[in-house]
């Protein structure tokens, strides 16, 4: 399906996404949308022919557990809601601990990066095969931008995705914005990522803006779009013609007129770039990507055999086989031709899986979920609950990006209770970030909201008994009816003693 030129539809600039004119279509974050009715805005514009896809943040497909029905279904809901032609997640964990490793469940708040290793690779490829199973259209995955590295990576960026896109037939939402971000901040080479990854199943294409602080490149959704993110564009330009491009902007959103020349700057870009595609690859245009899944999928189970459906990663021969005629017709063939030796340490973690899944669904091989599990538990812990950092991590690139991961958490939990940065004035921030060195959440921005009001009230941090009245009085509106902790006791008694005096 061609998509066309598309911008990220978000309640804050509603109206000014419905004033653009040459918008084909919109993305709207899943979770932002009821799955039982939409937005007057967005029904207006279905109501003009503008297609709107579903995009999620928080199923976490690329964590060690297994995707969660509920959040799958309700994904599910929203895309019969919009009757779209897709729905888009990302390439990444949101959250760790729990039953797989006997800790407290850790949630990011962000999406971070999974260790392009084969155990990584495999409980991917389970995860995604799940999902695809639970909804009613084609799935695509995003790649992201990271601002840390996993040691002792095994894979590519390209090859990583590579082999994702061999062995589930998922599509690919590649994020020019992420492959500049990755450039910066990890040293990888966008036009090598590429080659390596198979651009006839990119099913659009995300450009967004960023800013540059002491040598760290932060994709905030909330600066215009640069230069060397265009020019990385170009370079996917030069190698296909995507179905579509959209602009995302998430944050300190400018006027109409800025977004709309945004929007200019890109289908200029993509005009530009054009011409060279044309004649390098025979005009590789989005028609090609209307098979990709599909021709996908047929190459992972003609080529891999029974061994994609067990779980177990193919040998070198199978490999091999692999190389398609649909790999030759890209750049990258010879190098992801290359990428498939893999260790022989690997090959005998393939034995078969118990079958805990469909059929026809990859399962990862013994342990690897344990192995994701414990390392992702770790990196999170450090991340947010201040536990030593894993060994061989960049110490400096952790401390960034837990100050980063705190500094979101603040900002999102301002927007979803608006009263409490009201109620602390000034103060908020700092008492936020307090809170948060020692407090990871584990349950949600809103849930995060209600602990740390319920924080401040036992902490005694409100000298100021008006601000305390009133932030006792939000916290029991918004806590519902449960069984009272020790907490809800003692914010009772406070209570109580101030409308004594």
């Amino acid at each position: 399906m061609k998509l066309g030129i598309g911008i990220g539809w978000r309640p804050e600039i509603a109206a000014e996404v419905e004033a653009l004119k040459g918008i084909d279509w919109v993305e709207a974050v899943a979770e932002n949308l009821c799955a039982d009715h939409l937005p007057d805005s967005l029904v207006r514009l279905r109501e003009r022919g503008v297609t709107v896809v579903p995009h999620g943040v928080s199923l976490g497909l690329g964590g060690a557990d297994r995707p969660d029905a509920e959040r799958l279904a309700g994904l599910a809901a929203r895309a019969e809601l919009l009757g779209t032609p897709l729905v888009t997640e990302h390439i990444a964990f949101v959250r760790a601990g729990g039953p797989l490793t006997a800790s407290p469940r850790l949630e990011a708040g962000h999406l971070l990066p999974v260790p392009r290793t084969w155990d990584a690779l495999a409980v991917l490829c389970e995860n995604v095969r799940i999902a695809q199973d639970a909804l009613p259209v084609p799935l695509a995955l995003e790649n992201i931008a990271a601002l840390i590295s996993w040691p002792d990576e095994e894979l590519t960026e390209g090859q990583f995705l590579a082999e994702l896109v061999e062995r589930t037939g998922v599509r690919l939402l590649i994020d020019v914005a992420n492959l500049h971000t990755n450039h910066v901040n990890r040293g990888e080479d966008p036009a090598k990522a590429l080659d390596e990854l198979p651009v006839e199943a990119i099913a659009y294409v995300h450009v967004a803006g960023g800013i540059e602080k002491n040598g760290v490149w932060h994709d905030t959704h909330a600066h215009p779009v640069t230069a060397p993110v265009l020019g990385v564009l170009a370079e996917l330009r030069s190698r296909v013609d995507p179905p579509g491009v959209l602009l995302e902007r998430d944050d300190a959103f400018p006027p109409g007129a800025e977004l709309a020349a945004e929007l200019e700057s890109i289908r200029a870009t993509l005009r530009a770039a054009g011409p060279a595609a044309d004649a390098r690859t025979g005009r590789t245009t989005g028609a090609d990507v209307g098979t990709a899944e599909a021709g996908a999928r047929v190459a992972c189970t003609t080529a891999t055999g029974a061994g994609a459906r067990t779980g177990r990663t193919a040998e070198p021969d199978a490999r091999a086989a692999r190389t398609t005629a649909a790999e030759a017709r890209t750049a990258g063939a010879g190098a992801r031709t290359a990428r498939t030796a893999e260790p022989d340490a690997h090959a005998a973690r393939t034995a078969p899986a118990e079958a805990a899944t469909p059929a026809d669904t990859p399962v990862a091989p013994p342990g690897a979920r344990d192995h994701t599990a414990v390392a992702q538990t770790a990196l999170l812990s450090a991340l947010v609950a201040g536990t030593p950092a894993p060994e061989r991590f960049d110490h400096r690139r952790l401390r960034v990006q837990s100050r980063a991961l705190a500094a979101k958490r603040a900002g999102v939990v301002a927007k979803v209770a608006p009263e409490l940065p009201e109620i602390l004035g000034d103060g908020y921030r700092a008492a936020f970030l307090a809170y948060a060195r020692s407090r990871p959440m584990s349950g949600g921005y809103r849930r995060d909201a209600l602990d740390f009001a319920e924080h401040v009230l036992i902490s005694g941090g409100l000298p100021d008994p008006v601000a305390q009245r009133r932030l006792t009085h939000w916290w029991e509106d918004r806590s519902g009816i449960r069984p009272p902790r020790r907490t809800t006791r003692l914010v009772r008694a406070a209570r109580a003693v101030l409308v004594g005096k």
